[in-house]
Formats: structure tokens, C-alpha cells, sequence
């Protein structure tokens, strides 16, 4: 078969015979790097993958995606609802009042964001009753004044279901200070824990005991809570609803109470890879070692080639194929050896927990007790095109280095 003169060297070149055993020596060991950064990066950036999908599902399970923010209470929520639901990028819209206050117990404090919710209806937009530890969701009853709060609200203050606690929540009056605190007193009937901050700041009351504390009628809502298909489109799609129902109404939605944190988490995926990008490409780079050490033991048999007719281009094209055979070898064996792991990355851990008896994700300390993972194919497209660049780059400058050899001095002091 065929082959050119470049790909026929370049490839022998990369296979040991006699005396180069220690150049090939030192090709494998390029080549194992390489595919060491491959696999290091993509199961590094799959795990981070990972736990951005869990906070993702528990964080933004819980806080409304959009709300429609009436300006004064909505008396009737259900055309505000409907209209909501002719969006087809809706697939919720539930009755919510929020309000911001204080618990105390026993002398002491902490701050609280109080959410009044239709305990038969915040399923469709809420995970929340799939995460009860303790009690359960519809025992919010109307005028009971039940409240459901998170485990760590619950370890803060050492409540159960039953226990009794204060919620203090500011109300306008016609005091001097024009603010004056109103105390309502909760009974807990349930506790969740979904393993975030929310845990600790977020509790739950049924909206019509909301709408008593906040002395308006039994039906009144402050907004209607959406669920949307796509969470990047939220902003849009609520801006666009609430145009459309006018001026009384306007929109929120999960950017602006928790886009800070997912921005974090972006960015911190973004330096992670880069820093990780630097083992793939100190490994790259050794391919220069590597093929300036073949230049220069292959001295002799460049200058036979230039004699018998070989160009410069020819020459350079030679060592430009076995650099570039080292690097596409060792991204695509760590391109594999990566996907795999990614893909099998939480059965190893509980291997390891198994084997070793330690919990290394224990659910006490983490959100997760398991290592999540989730194997992106872009991710995997891009760390392989930063491999196959980088190790083509690197073969650029021993290659010239091999096209400027004289033949007859490197003849005569051969």
C-alpha cells in the first residue's frame, strides 16, 4: 500500500529498533502524560458537572424559577395562572407569598425567609415534599399556623415536629419608627433537608395563615410562582408575561436571588479547566524534549535523505508526523480512559468506601453521599481538540530545527 515518505518515517521513527530504544523510551512517557492530563481533565470537569447538576436540581427545586409580582395582593390568582400557562415555555403556576422575618426559640435568633404555599399544589413546582424528614407537607392546615423548616433550622434551635417557636416579621404602623415587629407563634410539622444553605434560611407556612399575618383576606396571594422548562429563560419569559397582563404586575425570577452563586460555580468550572489545561499541555511540550533528542540522534539520516532528494518541508514533515502520532495516540487513550471513568467515577468511590470502611461523602457533612458525575460531551469534544493542538504545536519547532540541518556537516561529524 502507498504510504508518503513523511508518514512511512515519521511513524517508524516512533517504534524502538536497537539503538533508540531510550528516545521511544521517552516518547511513551510523553505519550502517558498526555493521556494522563486527558483523563485527569475530563473527570475532573465531569464531577464538577456533577455537582453543579445536584445544586441545580435541590437549589432551583426549591426557590421559584419566575414569579408575577402583583403591585398590590392579587385577589383572584387563577387568570393570572392562565395567563402564565399559555406560554408554552411554562409548565406550572401556583399561588406564593413571601416574606422576610425572624425565629426565635428559647432566647435564640436567625433570620428567615417565610414562604406561604398551597401545600396541594407546591409539588408541581417544588421538590421540597420529596425531601421531608420529618413530618409531612400537607400538615400545613389553614389557620394552624404550621410551619415547615429546614434540618438545619431544625439542629440550630433542636426542634421536632410538635415543638413550638416565634416568627417575627416586621409590619408598617403608625408608630414613630414607623416599623413595628408582630410575633405569631408556629407549631413545626415537618422538616426538610435537601442538603444546601436552604436548609438553614428557608421555611414554609400555608398562604392563607401568610395572608392573615400580613392582615390581608384568606384568598389574597402576593404573586404566582412558574415552573419553566428552560431555567436560562426564565428572565424572558416572566418579563414577557408580566408585560402582557400590564402595568400592575411585574416580574422575578431565580437570577436575582441565586444567580451570584451558579455564576461562582461557572467560573470556578472555567479556572479549574484551565488549571488542568496546564498538565495537558506540560505534557504536550514534552514532545519537544522528545523530538529534538530524535533531531539530533537522527542527525546522520537526515543527511542521507537530503542527499538522495528529500526537501527541507519533506524533512520537517517527518518529525511533524511522529510528534503528532505521540499526541493523537495519548489524547485518544486518555479521551477513553476518561469517558470511562467519568461514567463509572461514583461506583469506584463506593468501591473505595466499601474497601477502606470510611464514608468519604458522608450525607452528615456533604449535600451528597455519593461523588456525582455527569459526562458532558462537549466537554470531552473540546479537551480532546486542546490535546491534539497543543501536541501538534509542539512538534512545530523540532521539526524546522531537523529541515535546517546541513547534510555535509552533519555527515562529517557523523
Amino acid at each position: 500500500m502507498f504510504r508518503p515518505l513523511s508518514i512511512f518515517i515519521g511513524t517508524r521513527y516512533t517504534r524502538a529498533k536497537r539503538r533508540n530504544r531510550f528516545v521511544s523510551f521517552i516518547s511513551m512517557t510523553s505519550m502517558i502524560g498526555l493521556a494522563l492530563g486527558v483523563l485527569a481533565m475530563i473527570v475532573v470537569l465531569s464531577v464538577m458537572n456533577g455537582f453543579q447538576r445536584e445544586m441545580s436540581s435541590r437549589i432551583l427545586g426549591m426557590v421559584p424559577h419566575a414569579t408575577i409580582v402583583g403591585v398590590n395582593p392579587i385577589d383572584d390568582w387563577q387568570p393570572v395562572a392562565a395567563a402564565a400557562l399559555k406560554n408554552p415555555e411554562v409548565t406550572a403556576a401556583v399561588p406564593f407569598t413571601e416574606m422576610e422575618g425572624m425565629l426565635s426559640h428559647k432566647g435564640s435568633m436567625q433570620p428567615i425567609q417565610i414562604s406561604g404555599v398551597d401545600p396541594a399544589q407546591e409539588g408541581k413546582v417544588s421538590i421540597v415534599a420529596q425531601h421531608i424528614v420529618q413530618g409531612r407537607l400537607d400538615a400545613l392546615k389553614p389557620g394552624e399556623f404550621g410551619v415547615v423548616i429546614g434540618e438545619i433550622t431544625a439542629r440550630r434551635f433542636r426542634l421536632n415536629v410538635g415543638d413550638k417557636l416565634t416568627l417575627i416579621v416586621p409590619e408598617v404602623s403608625t408608630a414613630p419608627g414607623g416599623i413595628t415587629p408582630r410575633m405569631q407563634r408556629l407549631n413545626v410539622v415537618g422538616v426538610f433537608k435537601v442538603g444546601a444553605e436552604l436548609d438553614g434560611s428557608m421555611a414554609l407556612i400555608h398562604l392563607a395563615d401568610a395572608a392573615q399575618m400580613q392582615h390581608w383576606q384568606p384568598n389574597q396571594v402576593q404573586s404566582v410562582r412558574l415552573a419553566v422548562k428552560d431555567l436560562y429563560a426564565a428572565p424572558k419569559v416572566s418579563s414577557d408575561i408580566a408585560t402582557g397582563l400590564g402595568a400592575s404586575f411585574k416580574s422575578d425570577d431565580w437570577t436575582h436571588t441565586q444567580g451570584s452563586l451558579f455564576s461562582a460555580m461557572k467560573m470556578e468550572k472555567t479556572m479549574i479547566g484551565l488549571l488542568l489545561l496546564m498538565i495537558v499541555a506540560v505534557a504536550a511540550f514534552n514532545i519537544i524534549a522528545t523530538l529534538i533528542m530524535v533531531v539530533n540522534d537522527k542527525g546522520a539520516d537526515i543527511a542521507i535523505l537530503r542527499t538522495i532528494g528529500a526537501t527541507p518541508r519533506q524533512i520537517m514533515a517527518i518529525f511533524m508526523v511522529q510528534g503528532t502520532v505521540i499526541g493523537v495516540v495519548g489524547t485518544l487513550i486518555g479521551g477513553v480512559l476518561g469517558v470511562i471513568a467519568a461514567l463509572n467515577v461514583s461506583e469506584l468511590v463506593g468501591w473505595l468506601e466499601r474497601v477502606s470502611g470510611q464514608h468519604i461523602f458522608s450525607s452528615d457533612v456533604y449535600f451528597v453521599s455519593n461523588l456525582p458525575s455527569e459526562l458532558q460531551r462537549g466537554d470531552v469534544v473540546l479537551i480532546c481538540s486542546a490535546g491534539f493542538i497543543l501536541s501538534f504545536l509542539a512538534t512545530v519547532y523540532p521539526a524546522w530545527r531537523a529541515a535546517k540541518i546541513e547534510p555535509a556537516q552533519a555527515l562529517r561529524y557523523s
